[in-house]
């Protein structure tokens, strides 16, 4: 991931979570493929939860 001068402190919040998932599944080994196919379920799971709370 290339760093951009930005401190990740001061990034938004989804950056930071986003650079947290990232790390976590690396530091796990899970292979890129198995992440997408994760996080499409992952995201439907939020989709569903978001929508119910509108």
């Amino acid at each position: 991931m290339e760093n951009s001068g930005k401190p990740l402190d001061e990034a938004p919040d989804e950056v930071k979570l986003a650079v947290d998932l990232i790390m976590l599944l690396e530091q796990h080994d899970i292979d890129p493929h198995l992440a997408l196919s994760a996080l499409e379920i992952v995201k439907r799971d939020l989709q569903q939860r978001c929508a119910e709370q509108e």
